[in-house]
Formats: C-alpha cells, structure tokens, sequence
C-alpha cells in the first residue's frame, strides 16, 4: 500500500517514466522467452522442383505444420520435433514425386496423336519409371535413365540390339556395392525387351563408371560370393576341430578355392556290335519264294527254224533237238531278308558349374603356454642368459613349441576337415610359431560433458536459465532501484520541507547564539541529514 500511494504521488512525467521502463521490461523478457522456446527448424525437403515444392506445401497447410524457407529458397523446414511424423504423412500421401514421370503421360494423350508421338511418350514414360524403381534404393538420391531403343526392321543385318544408359546421384557419404549395381542392371535389361546385362551403362554424379567394377575377372557378385561362402565355410570345419586342441584364438586358418564356371555340354552317340543271332533284337523279317512247273518243256536249243518248231513226243528225236527241247521244266526261287536293331546308345552330359579344381590351406598355430619352470639351484640360473631369466622371473609363464607328432596330428585333421583331395591338388601347410600379443588399450569411455544427450541437456537448462537470470537482474536490478529512487526522492523532499523551514526560523528567531554555534549547527545539521541540508539551500536559492 504504501508503494501504490508513493506511486500515486510521483509526479506525471516520473509516473511515466517508470510505466514506459516497466513497459520495455516486460516486452523484452517476453520476446527472450519467445525467441527460447521457438522449434528448432530443420531441413524437410531439400532441392525440390516448382511443382513438388507447390505439392508438399500446400499439404503442409493442410496438416498444419509450421514451415518456413531457408535463404536459397531451395529447401523446406519444419520444426524438429515433427520431420519424422511429417515425412512419414507426405510419402503416404506420393509426396514428393521427385520431378520425374512415368506412364503418366500416356494418361494425357490428345486425339489425333501420331504413332511416332505415341511411341516417344511410351519411352519417356519407361524411362521416368525405371528412374522411379531406382530412386527407391536406399543410397541413390535421383537417378536419370536413358533409352537406345533402335527402331524395328525385318532385315537381320541391319537389326540392333537396345542400350541403356543410368546416372545417379548419390547421397553425401553412400556408396553402392558390387551387388547393387548389379541388381540395378538387371533391373534395366529386364524391362527393356532383347538388351543385354552389357548394354547397361551406370555412371554416378563424379562421372565413374559403377557398371565394369560391377563384374571382376567376368565373375558377377553372385559367383564371388559363392566362392567367399565356400572358402569361409572350410575356414569354420577347420577352425572348430582345431579349437579344443590348441586353444581359442591360438590357431589361425586361410582357405583358398580355385572354381570352375566355365559350363560345358558333351554328346556321345554309340552303337554296340550284335552278339550273335540268338541276342540279337531282331527287327523285321520278310521271306520271298517262287516256282515255275510245266509239262511241255519250252522251247530251247540252237536258235533258228528247227529249235522253235515243236515236236511230238513220241516222234524221234531228231539230231540237236534233245539239246533244246523236253518234255518238262521246274523252276524255284526263294528269297529271306531278316532286319536286326541296332544297340545306339545316344547320352547328353552337362556338366555342373562352380566346382572347385584345388583348395589351399594355410594354418599358423601359436606356441603352448606351460607354467615357468622353478630354478632348481644357483647354478642352473647362473647358466641361464640374463634376458632370458628377467623375462621368466617377469612372466608366470612360457611359451613352447609344439612337438612334431602334435603338428602332424594338426594337418591330418585339418586335411579331414577342409576335404583335402590329393589328386585334384590340393595342398595345406601347417606353420607353429608364436603369436605376437598386441597391447590391447581400454575403451576410453565418453566424458560427460562430450555425451550428446548431456550436451543437448546442459543446452535446454542453460537457455532457461540464462533468461531467469536476465529476469532477475532487470526486475530487480534495474527497475526496482530505478522506481524506489525515484519515489525516495520525491517523499524526502515533501517530509523535509516543514522541518527545514521550522529549523531556518529557528535559527534565525534566537538571535542570543553566536556565529560559531551557528556554524557548528550548520555542520552537524549537515553531518546528520544532508538531504535535508540540500532542500534548505535549495529553498533559499528558490527564494532568492
């Protein structure tokens, strides 16, 4: 109460004084807060195009989701608190579409279109969906795809097969694999009628060329990763029989396999000769036979009258006439015709690809760790070396090496476990030496105050804090001040104007004091109140 009735009796001016500071405090305290407590606005959308970037915010405003632009204009951002949820909305919705269209535009085909138009159109669109079906693998940004679709002829020498061509852009620190790549290239040839996995072409956006490392000696990553399976698999064989015997961690094993891809495709046709006519298949038999009989014997002998000239039977014979003539004739004739199959034996072998010519194994097996024996006398450690004894008084323990029986037992069951075969050439060599022991240095754990989560912590309290210290300080170190001097001065001069004049009339009503008790009057009046001292002189030079 008594602050509101020193308020009340300041005059105009101060009463607004204190009103405007007041005013710019509390403004000032409340644009802090806000400029405190505003989202932290990151990248949404980056590198859109005009019509992406229309689409995306317009659904913004519909979701209600503040957004703002950067500088460039090129990118969209939303609070941090929602780009997740916010993404997640807009790719449900097709958002963005990445600027690239694909069959879309035979959706918007004119009447009166043209075949060459029409064929065009079809390209365009497979192109932008090919791009599509690219852009959708993790580590590609945008993807551009071009087509060499030759035009169809009924000439085979002039006839050419398509080509392809892909660029893509990749995000900042991604790479593709060997496997990616060729999965991308399968992906264009199988879309594209009669082109090639050769006629692919992938370049990305520092213009290397991703699709000739994509195969290694002709091998796809297909092969490469049968042949690492292969070898990793008698890698585990040998390692896991080797591991109760030596110890974990004190044998290590390398495999190399040597396959065969090549594929080949053999025929043999074979005929098997008959084994006599009892085992013979016989398949077919025709038998032909004729007779000719007849009384009159036919006419024979010398050509000429008398040899075509019948004679009767009981006639006699003239000379030369028994030679052509008689009284009878028999003929026969018999044909057999047998057909035997033949044995054919016709066998087509494929043989299998990816079989392995030769494996080569290479094994290092650490020395036996024993107990360090204790010197029996004086004299045995005199004959030590000196190193050598500080070592051994330094360690608990030695090392040996492995006797031969061992290491031969060693190579037979790694022969056992790897498949060793002898005639295809495979070799295994079996290495005991010791391991050097690398000093293992401990995980340096992360500081407090290097955690990210502590940091963004430390951030949010400090930002909270700094303002109620920038409140505290303005309400209380500098508007309370500035409003308790202000109504300071104006009540001590009104309680201290009637004391001074009644002082002043005093002074000047005794006139039985001399001047230096009026000086020491003065003085003192000074030392106890200068306040009042100071409206005094004020009074008398405002009355003067």
């Amino acid at each position: 109460m008594n602050a509101l009735k020193r308020l009340a009796s300041l005059p105009a001016s101060q009463l607004a004084s204190i009103v405007i500071a007041i005013v710019a405090v509390a403004g000032f305290l409340i644009g802090a807060w806000t400029w405190l407590q505003a989202p932290d606005y990151r990248v949404l959308f980056a590198s859109l195009g005009d019509r992406d970037g229309g689409a995306v915010v317009a659904a913004l405003a519909q979701m209600n989701v503040p957004y703002k632009y950067n500088d460039g204009g090129s990118a969209i951002l939303v609070p941090s608190n929602l780009i997740y949820d916010t993404r997640l909305k807009l790719a449900s919705q097709g958002l963005p579409k990445g600027g690239t269209t694909g069959f879309e535009l035979l959706d918007q085909q004119k009447f009166g279109t043209t075949q060459l138009q029409e064929q065009v159109n079809f390209q365009r669109g497979l192109e932008g969906e090919l791009a599509k079906s690219i852009q959708s693998v993790s580590a590609v940004q945008s993807a551009r795809v071009h087509l060499a679709i030759p035009k169809p002829t009924i000439f085979l020498r002039e006839h050419q097969k398509p080509t392809a061509s892909v660029l893509v852009t990749l995000f900042p620190g991604k790479t593709l694999d060997a496997s990616q790549v060729q999965g991308i290239v399968h992906l264009v040839s199988s879309s594209v009628p009669e082109l090639a996995d050769q006629s692919v072409s992938i370049v990305d956006g520092s213009g290397n060329l991703l699709s000739r490392s994509a195969e290694v000696n002709g091998l796809d990553p297909g092969k490469l990763a049968y042949v690492h399976e292969l070898e990793q698999n008698a890698q585990r064989r040998v390692a896991a029989i080797l591991e109760p015997i030596v110890g974990p961690g004190n044998a290590r094993v390398e495999i190399t396999a040597d396959v065969d891809f090549s594929q080949t495709e053999r025929t043999a046709e074979t005929f098997a000769p008959n084994g006599g006519a009892e085992k013979a298949a016989m398949r077919s038999q025709q038998t032909t036979e004729s007779s000719n009989v007849n009384g009159t014997a036919a006419p024979g002998g010398v050509p000429g009258a008398q040899a075509n000239t019948p004679t009767n039977a009981g006639s006699a014979a003239t000379p030369g006439a028994g030679a052509g003539n008689g009284t009878t004739s028999n003929a026969s004739k018999k044909d057999n015709t047998t057909n035997y199959e033949l044995d054919r034996t016709v066998e087509t072998r494929r043989l299998p690809t990816g079989t392995v010519k030769r494996l080569s194994a290479a094994i290092v097996v650490n020395h036996r760790t024993v107990a360090a024996p204790k010197p029996a006398d004086g004299k045995a450690d005199a004959k030590k070396d000196a190193k050598a004894e500080a070592a051994n008084a330094a360690a608990a323990t030695i090392s040996q090496p492995l006797r031969k029986e061992e290491i031969e037992q060693i190579t037979a069951l790694a022969r056992e476990a790897m498949g060793f075969d002898e005639k295809r050439g495979d070799s295994i060599n079996v290495v005991n030496t010791p391991f050097t022991q690398a000093e293992v240095l401990p995980a340096a754990d992360v500081p407090l105050w290097k955690d990210p989560d502590n940091l963004a912590t430390a951030k949010e309290v400090g930002k909270n804090l700094a303002f109620g210290l920038l409140a505290a300080y303005l309400l209380f170190g500098v508007l309370r001040p500035a409003v308790r001097r202000l109504t300071t001065q104006v009540v001590t001069a009104t309680t201290t104007e009637t004391p001074l004049l009644a002082s002043e009339t005093e002074v000047t009503a005794t006139p039985v004091l001399a001047y230096p008790e009026h000086l020491q009057r003065a003085r003192q009046l000074a030392r106890d109140d200068p306040k009042a001292l100071a409206g005094l002189v004020r009074n008398w030079v405002a009355a003067e």
